[in-house]
């Protein structure tokens, strides 16, 4: 179902008047008054847009309306730490603090989802938020492979400091440098390859393999869901 669209004054001056009104007042039933009648649509409207626009859709709770409701009972609980003599605005003040409580609620979701889900998995997430105009998830994985390499290039020996670890890491790496030339895909193949290049037994190198790939899971979420890789 298509969500509405926030008009464009849903937050304004009379919200944050009200808000000081309620933060002024020691009457439960006024106060539930205040609230009910204007500042919980207000609330509302900025936690939908705030989830929609960052894309904060990585959640414990059934659907997005929820997570707009827990949105609102934790800004509920922080309205009386808004001082309007501070000079700054409510719908600032109430933006940043709902922005900040949806980034760090769903980083811990989205950790949970890289514990369980493959790489392909949150690459189709990915593909479900993109827009017209923005690259394709093949380009972003491309782009994200190559940062990637390098990173695990330059800091081999610092990623793989026991014994051979970092000839064997450096020889899978290979694999992703000459990714658009190799014609093979099939896994026995690919150790094949990687034990032309150096003399290591399946069990070590499926070992580095999966540190290797831990570092990419890890780092290609952070790359999707901000845009830029944070290594």
């Amino acid at each position: 179902m298509a969500r509405k669209r926030a008009k464009a004054n849903y937050f304004t001056k009379e919200t944050e008047e009200y808000i000081v009104k309620y933060n002024n007042s020691n009457d439960i039933t006024y106060r539930n008054k205040i609230f009910t009648e204007h500042i919980y649509l207000p609330f509302y409207k900025l936690a939908e847009n705030i989830i929609h626009t960052f894309k904060f859709y990585y959640t414990e709770v059934e659907n997005i309306e929820d997570l707009q409701h827990e949105v609102i009972t934790f800004l509920l609980n922080k309205i009386h730490l808004y001082d309007q003599s501070k000079g700054s605005k409510a719908y600032s003040y109430f933006g940043t603090i709902a922005k900040r409580y949806l980034i760090l609620s769903n980083q811990k979701n989205y950790k949970k989802r890289v514990e369980t889900a493959p790489v392909e998995v949150l690459e189709e997430d990915e593909n479900h938020s993109y827009n017209i105009d923005e690259p394709s998830a093949t380009d972003k994985l491309s782009s994200f492979i190559d940062i990637y390499t390098e990173y695990c290039t330059k800091n081999i020996f610092e990623l793989f400091p026991k014994g051979d670890d970092a000839q064997i890491a450096d020889a899978i790496l290979e694999l992703f440098r000459k990714r658009e030339h190799l014609d093979v895909f099939n896994k026995k193949a690919l150790y094949i390859y990687i034990r032309e290049q150096v003399d290591a037994k399946t069990p070590k190198i499926t070992k580095i393999a999966n540190q290797l790939y831990d570092i990419f899971k890890e780092n290609y979420i952070f790359y999707l869901e901000h845009g830029y890789a944070d290594f």
